[in-house]
C-alpha cells in the first residue's frame, strides 16, 4: 500500500506530552470558543456567581465583626453583646462555607455537562474526517486531545474557575474594606502586597518549569512502558529483558530527579508565603500600634486588619497555583478547536443521491491520484467491471492495487478523472449508501474488544444470532468458534490477540458475508491461513462472489485462475489485462510474475 504509513508510525512513537504546560497562542479566542458550551447553562452559571459573591461577602464579614466585638463588647465589658456578635460570626462563616460548597457542586456538574458536549462534538467530527486526515495526524496526538486536553479544560472549569473568582473577589473585597476602615493602614498594606505578588510569581515560574520537566520525563517513562508491554513477545524472543530494564531504570531515575526538583520548588511556596504573610502582619501590627498610641485607630480595627492580612495570603497562593492550570486549559482548548475547525476533505454533495440498490457496474475513467502532492500513485487509469464480474488486481508491492480499493470506497478524493457505479459518479452518491453496498475483507484484520458474535454482527447490526451463525458457517469459522471457551460469546482481547491470525481472518470474512454487499472487495483475504483452510475458504468465497461484482487483490496468483479479468498494475498504471490463460500465453509482465512466484522468488 502506498500510504505514508511509515511516517505516521514514526509520529505515533513520539513520547507522550501528558501534562506539558503550554501557553495558549490566543487565550481570548480560546475562551470565546469555550463560552458557548458554558453559556448553554447560563442560569446555572448565574447561580454559581451569586453563590460565590455571597460566600465571599460573608467571609469578609467575620473579621469585621471581630473588630466590632473587641471595640464595643470586650472593651465595654458587655457579655451579651459579645455572645450575639460571636453567633453572628459563626453564622457568617457557616453560610460562607455552605454557599461555597453549593457553588462548587453546581460548577462541577455544569462543567461535566459542557465537557460532555465538547467531547461529543470532537469525537463526532473525527468520524467524518477522511483517511488523509488520519494519515497526517498521529493516533496518539488525537487521543491526547480527546483525553488530556479535555481533562485540562475540566480541571480549570470544574474546580479552578470558582476558586479564581473567589480569590479575586476576596482580595478585592479585603483591599476595599481596608480603605473603608482606615486609610493609612490600607496604604501600608498596598506597599507589602506587590512584594508578596512578586515573590509568589517568582517561585511559581520555577515551579511551572519543574513540573513541565517532570511531566515530560513521565511521558518518556510511559512511552517505554507501553512499548515494552506491547512488544513483550519480541523482547523475550531476542532475550532483551535486561536491556529494557536498564532503559526503564535510566528513565525512572530521570523522573526521580525531575520530581525532586519540581516538588522542592512547589514546597517552597508554602513557607515563603507564610513568611511574607507574617511580615505583612508585623507591618500592620507595628503601624497599627503606633496609630493606636496616637489615638487614631482602635484596637478592634488593628485586629480586623491583621485578620484580613492573614486571609489575604490564601487567595494569593491560589491565584499563583491556578495560573498553570488555566494556561494549560486554554492551550488544550486551542488544540481541541483546531481539530473541530478542520473541515472534512470528503463531504456529501448538496444534491447527493441515495442508492437503495445497485447492479454493480464499476468504471474508472482516466483516474489520477497521489497521497502526497507531486507524487502520483495512480496515473491516468481506466478500467471497467461489469455487474457480477470478478476482477483480480495483481502486481508488485506498491504498484497501487490497494489504492484503487481506497478510491473506490472514497476514503480519499481522486485528483483527476472519475469513478462511477451504475453510471453514477461516486462523488454524487451519499457516502453512507456507497459504503453500504461495498463489503471489504482486508489483509490487516481489525476486530474489536467484544464477543465473537458481536464482531461478526458488525457487518450488519440488525442481524439475528442465527444469521450470524450462518455467516460463520459459510466462512468456515463455525467449527473453531464452537471450540472457544464460551463459543460465540467468547470475549476477544484487545485487537483479538487471543486468536490466531488465520482465525481473525475467518471472522472478518464472516463479517463481510453477513453484510451481503453488492460489490465485494477481498484484499489478500486468505493470505494468513494455511493452504488446506484456504481451499475451504475459497469455496465459501466463490459462493459469496456469485452474482456480485468482486475485486480481488492477491499475491497468490493460483487463487485468481477463475477471475473474469486480471488487471496487472505496475507503477500506478495498467500494463496488461485479460484472463489468466490469456496473460500466461502472452508471456509478458504477468507471465514473469507467475513464474517468479512458483520459483520461490520475491515478487
Amino acid at each position: 500500500m502506498n500510504r505514508p504509513s511509515d511516517v505516521r508510525s514514526s509520529l505515533q512513537r513520539r513520547p507522550s506530552q501528558l501534562g506539558r504546560i503550554e501557553k495558549a497562542q490566543n487565550p481570548t479566542r480560546a475562551l470565546m470558543r469555550l463560552w458557548p458550551y458554558l453559556a448553554e447553562f447560563r442560569l446555572r452559571l448565574i447561580l454559581v456567581i451569586v453563590c460565590v459573591v455571597l460566600s465571599t461577602l460573608l467571609g469578609l464579614v467575620g473579621p469585621y465583626l471581630m473588630g466590632v466585638a473587641i471595640d464595643r463588647y470586650i472593651t465595654g465589658k458587655d457579655p451579651a453583646g459579645l455572645l450575639t456578635t460571636a453567633l453572628w460570626m459563626l453564622a457568617a462563616y457557616v453560610l460562607s462555607n455552605v454557599f461555597n460548597a453549593v457553588s462548587n457542586w453546581i460548577m462541577a456538574r455544569l462543567s461535566q455537562l459542557a465537557l460532555r458536549n465538547l467531547r461529543r462534538d470532537l469525537f463526532a467530527h473525527l468520524q467524518v474526517q477522511s483517511m488523509r486526515f488520519f494519515d497526517s495526524n498521529p493516533a496518539g496526538n488525537l487521543m491526547s486531545r480527546l483525553t488530556n486536553d479535555i481533562d485540562a479544560i475540566n480541571q480549570a472549569v470544574s474546580q479552578n474557575i470558582t476558586s479564581l473568582i473567589t480569590s479575586i473577589l476576596t482580595m478585592g473585597g479585603i483591599i476595599i474594606t481596608m480603605f473603608v476602615l482606615d486609610y493609612w493602614l490600607a496604604l501600608a498594606s498596598l506597599l507589602v502586597i506587590p512584594i508578596m505578588f512578586w515573590f509568589t510569581q517568582f517561585v511559581a515560574r520555577y515551579t511551572r518549569k519543574g513540573f513541565r520537566d517532570l511531566q515530560n520525563s513521565l511521558g518518556g517513562l510511559n512511552s517505554i512502558a507501553e512499548e515494552v508491554i506491547s512488544g513483550e513477545k519480541v523482547i523475550k524472543a531476542f532475550r532483551r529483558n535486561e536491556s529494557v530494564i536498564a532503559a526503564f531504570r535510566k528513565q525512572n531515575d530521570a523522573v526521580f530527579r525531575a520530581g525532586v526538583s519540581a516538588n522542592s520548588y512547589a514546597l517552597l511556596l508554602m513557607p515563603l508565603t507564610s513568611v511574607l504573610g507574617n511580615f505583612f502582619v508585623i507591618v500592620l501590627a507595628g503601624l497599627g500600634g503606633f496609630l493606636a498610641l496616637q489615638g487614631l485607630v482602635s484596637v478592634g480595627t488593628i485586629a480586623t486588619f491583621i485578620n484580613y492580612a492573614q486571609n489575604f495570603i490564601s487567595p494569593l497562593r491560589q491565584i499563583a497555583n491556578l495560573y498553570n492550570s488555566i494556561q494549560a486549559a486554554l492551550a488544550g482548548a486551542e488544540r481541541v478547536f483546531e481539530i473541530i475547525d478542520t473541515p472534512p476533505e470528503i463531504q456529501d454533495a448538496p444534491d447527493a443521491v441515495a442508492l437503495e440498490t445497485i447492479r454493480g457496474d464499476v468504471r474508472l475513467d482516466h483516474v489520477n491520484f497521489g497521497y502526497v502532492s507531486g507524487q502520483p500513485v495512480i496515473k491516468d487509469m481506466s478500467l471497467q467491471a461489469k455487474a457480477g464480474q470478478t476482477i483480480a488486481l495483481v502486481g508488485p508491492t506498491g504498484a497501487g492495487k490497494t489504492t484503487i480499493i481506497n478510491l473506490l470506497n472514497r476514503f480519499y478524493e481522486i485528483q483527476g478523472g472519475g469513478i462511477s457505479i451504475d453510471g453514477h459518479d461516486i462523488r454524487t452518491i451519499r457516502k453512507a449508501d456507497l459504503r453500504r453496498h461495498l463489503g471489504m475483507v482486508l489483509q490487516d484484520t481489525f476486530l474489536f474488544s467484544d464477543t465473537v458474535m458481536e464482531n461478526i454482527r458488525y457487518g450488519r447490526l440488525d442481524a439475528s444470532d442465527d444469521e450470524v451463525i450462518r455467516a460463520a458457517e459459510m466462512a468456515d469459522a463455525d467449527h473453531f468458534i464452537r471450540q472457544l471457551p464460551q463459543g460465540y460469546q467468547t470475549q476477544l482481547s484487545e485487537r483479538a490477540s487471543n486468536l490466531s491470525q488465520g482465525q481473525r481472518q475467518l471472522l472478518a470474512i464472516a463479517r463481510a458475508i453477513l453484510a451481503d454487499p453488492a460489490i465485494l472487495i477481498l484484499d489478500e483475504a486468505t493470505s494468513s491461513v494455511d493452504t488446506r483452510t484456504e481451499a475451504r475458504i475459497q469455496k465459501s468465497l466463490l459462493r459469496l462472489m456469485q452474482g456480485r461484482t468482486s475485486f480481488v487483490i492477491a499475491h497468490r496468483l493460483s487463487t485468481i485462475r477463475d477471475a473474469d479479468n486480471v488487471i496487472v498494475i505496475n507503477n500506478g498504471g495498467i500494463v496488461e489485462q485479460g484472463t489468466q490463460p490469456e496473460l500466461l500465453a502472452k508471456k509478458g509482465f504477468y507471465h514473469h510474475l507467475y513464474l517468479s512466484q512458483f520459483k520461490g522468488n520475491a515478487i
